[in-house]
């Protein structure tokens, strides 16, 4: 009776163990169908998907104050960085301020007011936050110019 029940056994795992065999047939001809639909368009030369626009600042052509044509005479007598240094203006809390880019990683960027003091620096630092001293400065600056960037 084990040996029965052995070999019973045996047959079963043999038998689902065993790869199965598959059988494809492919036409000699190719078969087609007839579809009663319209003809799909050729494509037209303009792009169907539209790109979401980008922010881009309108360039500001006041007159630039003198302590802001030195700022940029000194970044112009340094090497050029990556990113390029941008000088932009906004307006926040009632006052035009003008927004200085970071030159690099976690360095400040720098928001001056009209006379050239430093208001704040809202961006960098090991944070990346800046000195806390205008944590609204992101949502709070509107009307956005932009006063120079780095032409090289």
């Amino acid at each position: 009776m084990n040996k029965l029940l052995a070999l019973a056994i045996f047959a079963l795992l043999a038998a689902s163990c065993a790869p199965k065999q598959v059988s494809v047939t492919t036409p000699a001809t190719p078969q087609t169908q007839q579809v009663n639909s319209p003809v799909t368009p050729a494509p037209i030369g303009n792009s169907t998907v539209v790109p979401a626009p980008t922010r881009v600042a309108i360039s500001d052509t006041a007159a630039r104050p003198a302590w802001l044509k030195n700022r940029i005479s000194a970044v112009l007598a340094e090497r050029k960085r990556n990113p390029i240094i941008r000088i932009l203006s906004y307006d926040y809390r009632g006052q035009t301020v003008y927004y200085q880019s970071a030159p690099c990683c976690d360095q400040y960027s720098q928001v001056f007011d009209s006379q050239g003091r430093l208001v704040c620096q809202p961006e960098g630092g090991i944070t990346g936050k800046g000195d806390g001293k205008c944590p609204d400065f992101d949502k709070n600056k509107t009307n956005e110019k932009l006063v120079w960037q780095d032409p090289r």
